[in-house]
């Protein structure tokens, strides 16, 4: 079993910046990749991005990799988003969620997810 704790999801102004977090529990969290994805009112779950077990390799979704960052430190169980010049269309719910699989865009090949963090950017 793997647990996921997000957390630092907030209001923010446009053109501002927020880092998520999500926490792992468990010595074994290096085995497994990790990916974001958002849930906006009224539209589709979307892929984010995703980062390998080491953190060596990372992968985007083209239109927002320019601004956002993905992260890991192992040694805290803990995988980062790191999100600037944030837009309103970037309001959403933002989910990580864990696979044994790298890289993967869809949600049905994640196998735990974290209880998801609110994202609200104000215009």
């Amino acid at each position: 079993q793997v647990q996921l704790v997000q957390s630092g999801g907030g209001l923010v102004q446009a053109g501002g910046s927020l880092r998520l977090s999500c926490a792992a529990s468990g010595r074994t969290f290096s085995n497994y990749a990790v990916g974001w994805f958002r849930q906006a009112p009224g539209k589709e779950r979307e892929f984010v991005a995703a980062i390998d077990w080491s953190g060596g390799r990372t992968y985007y979704a083209d239109f927002m990799k320019a601004r956002f960052t993905i992260s890991r430190d192992n040694a805290k169980n803990t995988v980062y988003l790191h999100m600037n010049s944030l837009r309103p269309e970037d309001t959403a719910v933002y989910y990580c969620a864990a696979s044994t699989l790298f890289p993967r865009t869809a949600g049905r090949s994640y196998d735990y997810w974290g209880q998801g963090t609110q994202v609200t950017v104000s215009s």
